[in-house]
């Protein structure tokens, strides 16, 4: 498979172009700008070698030395480790309150290949392709080099819907190494993470499809209507809640004093929990709840139980200590999806604790939809 084979295969849903050939009008005319993009650790950079040479700042960089009359702006708005759920109840406050008039989504291999996934995915897509400035969007399958997994099934059928375009890792890069024209390990060292030659093929992979579309840019093409949910659509409007919008009953957790500064600032704006019995409570009007915790490799760390509504029957388990050696991780459990609309009790108590502990379990936020 040659490099112009893998550049035509690499766009898995065509999608609609006018918004992109709008927007690519607009930057020839010397208007500013702004460049967005929406995802995990690879949107962020991750074993990039510097914040250079990921794959979302050579795109950013395409575009200004496509249009050296405009000037643009750049919102790196990946955080890793996480899910289009958590996309969902950030889009607005990381991404979409800049304005951006371009935006890469990048969930798919973080989401799993699910219909849950595919709901909260389309959430995201509604916040950024729906949003009233009209953005022109571009969604990005990236893939697991070692067994070709990702869910891009799931996602490009929300991009299908929306007539949105998709470009594939899975559909060129990965087939690249199945044929032999690369070896994995020039690529990623860990089976998924860009080096920076994987930062840069995924980036000429999207900048080839600007190409195209650049290249056709008088032809007009009619944007569709926009449409109704495919799904059910319940994370569309998912809220997050932290310290600074919601006061639960504090029956031995603490607040977190200390102020977020930055996107990456991660670990702030929550509660904090260390002895067994010590318990915090919300009440939620919602039908959908996730529990944002810090699950760490600096063990050992608490654990909590989970109840919902009084059932004591079934307890959650909140499991503060990481079994993975990468890094300390912003884990997202769901523990009701689909469930009655209505207000439910949420209580949160440490069950099990060390005199030798680590660190404290730190409760993020929960999300409801």
């Amino acid at each position: 498979m040659n490099e112009i084979e893998v550049l035509q295969t690499s766009l898995a849903v065509r999608g609609n172009h006018g918004r992109l050939k709008r927007l690519m009008k607009r930057a020839e005319r010397g208007e500013k700008l702004h460049i967005g993009f929406l995802g995990g650790s690879i949107t962020q950079g991750s074993l990039a070698s510097t914040s250079e040479t990921c794959y979302a700042a050579l795109v950013y960089q395409w575009w200004k030395k496509k249009f050296p009359q405009s000037e643009f702006s750049y919102i790196n708005a990946g955080i890793g480790g996480t899910t289009s759920l958590y996309g969902a109840a950030r889009a607005w406050e990381d991404l979409m309150r800049y304005r951006p008039d371009f935006v890469i989504v990048d969930f798919t291999v973080n989401d799993e290949a699910t219909e849950f996934f595919q709901e909260t995915y389309e959430g995201v897509i509604r916040q950024v392709y729906g949003d009233e400035t009209k953005p022109a969007v571009v969604i990005m399958n990236n893939v697991y080099y070692d067994t070709g997994k990702n869910a891009q099934k799931f996602h490009n059928r929300i991009g299908e819907y929306y007539q949105i375009p998709c470009v594939s890792m899975k559909n060129s890069i990965y087939q690249m190494i199945q044929t032999g024209s690369y070896k994995e390990e020039e690529i990623t060292p860990d089976h998924l993470h860009p080096n920076d030659k994987g930062h840069e093929l995924a980036a000429k992979m999207i900048t080839h499809f600007l190409d195209v579309v650049y290249k056709d840019i008088n032809i007009e093409e009619i944007e569709p209507n926009y449409p109704v949910p495919m799904t059910e659509n319940r994370y569309e409007h998912a809220k997050r809640w932290q310290i600074t919008n919601c006061r639960p009953k504090l029956e031995g957790f603490m607040t977190d004093p200390r102020e977020r500064t930055a996107m990456l600032d991660l670990y702030k704006n929550g509660w904090i929990a260390e002895r067994k019995g010590e318990k915090i409570i919300f009440e939620l009007e919602c039908s959908g709840i996730s529990i944002q915790y810090l699950k760490s490799i600096h063990q050992p760390r608490p654990v909590a139980n989970a109840i919902l509504d009084g059932d004591v029957a079934h307890p959650i388990s909140l499991d503060a200590n990481f079994e993975e050696t990468w890094g300390d991780c912003l884990y997202l459990q769901t523990i009701l999806h689909g469930g009655e609309k209505k207000r439910h009790k949420l209580e949160i108590e440490i069950v099990q604790d060390s005199l030798e502990q680590a660190g404290e379990f730190y409760l993020v936020s929960i999300i409801t939809d």
